[in-house]
């Protein structure tokens, strides 16, 4: 009788676990991308099902962060070598007013688009707290991974491979 007890609880905690697993997207081993809206500074909205086929990668960011400076002229780069492979890269700036965003921008333009936080509920969802932060959505909607921290412009290369972003020259080394 108490063997059968076990058995029981052992399948009930299964069927719990993965009723868990499935309330948060994970299936597979893949984590699914949280529903998202963002609209960017020059009015375009992005949401998981305008951006389903493409490859996004979030990058969450200031006008403060010195590293996020440093970066940001290689994640442009790649934003416009790969635009035509199905990147899109959307630049989360966090906790800053339109204004000071407009003012950095003057001085420092980007070509990747650009979307504040009072226009999307990313910089929550994927707590940027520490900046930059890289995240790598593929074209099927799950997250491949997640980049803390300035790495360079090869480390973001090799990031973009995990979803199938290369260029001729990457496939090579």
């Amino acid at each position: 009788m108490m063997r059968k007890n076990s058995i029981v609880r052992i399948g009930v905690f299964s069927v719990l676990l993965l009723g868990v697993l499935a309330a948060f997207g994970v299936t597979n081993g893949r984590e699914v991308a949280p529903r998202f809206h963002a609209k960017s500074m020059d009015g375009q909205n992005f949401t998981n099902e305008s951006t389903k086929g493409k490859v996004v990668l979030f990058e969450f960011w200031t006008t403060w962060c010195p590293y996020c400076v440093g970066e940001a002229p290689f994640v442009d780069q790649v934003s416009q070598e790969f635009k035509d492979k199905g990147l899109i890269v959307l630049a989360v700036d966090v906790g800053e007013s339109k204004k000071t965003v407009k003012k950095y921008l003057e001085e420092h333009p980007r070509s990747c688009q650009i979307v504040l936080m009072e226009d999307t509920n990313l910089a929550a969802m994927y707590a940027a707290t520490v900046y930059p932060i890289y995240v790598l959505v593929d074209r099927d909607g799950y997250i491949v991974g997640t980049q803390r921290g300035a790495a360079g412009e090869r480390a973001l290369r090799r990031f973009l491979t995990r979803a199938g972003i290369s260029g001729d020259a990457d496939a090579e080394n």
